[in-house]
């Protein structure tokens, strides 16, 4: 009897897991979402990033457009400005082109020295003040007399009235006199000088 009990109490029943909650693994499922966020954050990332490439892209389009518009406009500006300042040089030649007849016949008068030495002295001082005063003012506006006394004849700048025979060969084709003086504007001739020039001709008599 003592052995059967002693082996009954010996027996040490089982622990039961009856009742008591199931064991969950969560790492797969913490995986899971983490792979998932970070997809997410990867695609927002790519779409902002194509964003600012297509923002960049309208901007640089913006700019070379300005750019552009920019020049455009000053150009145009020259463009006007050089029409203005044709415009105006027009103008300039035409009005400085009907003053010439005016400035001839005070060359005329003073040509005859005989006549103007017997005019009244005060007046003849007047008159040639006034000259030199509007010469003075066409001046600035860039007008140039031309008396081209010695100077090498030049048919594209002068108006020869006559050739005139020399003796020496270096006064061949040199302007010996001016009948009338001529009048550059800018630089352009607008009224070629009338002179005279010499002509060389060798005596092969000798």
């Amino acid at each position: 009897m003592d052995n059967k009990d002693t082996k009954k109490d010996d027996i040490v029943p089982e622990e039961t897991t009856e009742g008591t909650e199931p064991e969950v693994v969560v790492d797969d499922m913490v995986d899971t979402d983490d792979e998932g966020n970070e997809k997410g954050a990867q695609a927002k990332l790519k779409d902002l990033r194509e964003k600012l490439k297509k923002a960049e892209a309208e901007k640089l389009q913006a700019m070379t457009g300005l750019a552009h518009a920019k020049a455009d406009f000053i150009n145009m500006r020259k463009q006007d400005e050089m029409r203005n300042q044709e415009f105006v040089k027009f103008a300039k030649e035409g009005l400085i082109n009907e003053i010439i007849p005016a400035l001839d016949s005070f060359d005329m008068a003073f040509g005859n020295k005989d006549a103007w030495e017997k005019v009244d002295k005060n007046w003849r001082v007047g008159v040639e003040y006034i000259y030199s005063q509007l010469l003075n003012v066409l001046g600035e506006h860039n007008l140039k007399q031309l008396s081209p006394v010695g100077e090498k004849f030049d048919p594209a700048v002068h108006e020869a009235v006559e050739f005139v025979p020399v003796t020496d060969e270096k006064n061949d084709h040199i302007i010996t006199e001016v009948i009338a003086k001529g009048y550059s504007l800018s630089g352009k001739v607008i009224k070629a000088p009338k002179v005279k020039v010499g002509e060389y001709k060798k005596d092969d008599s000798k």
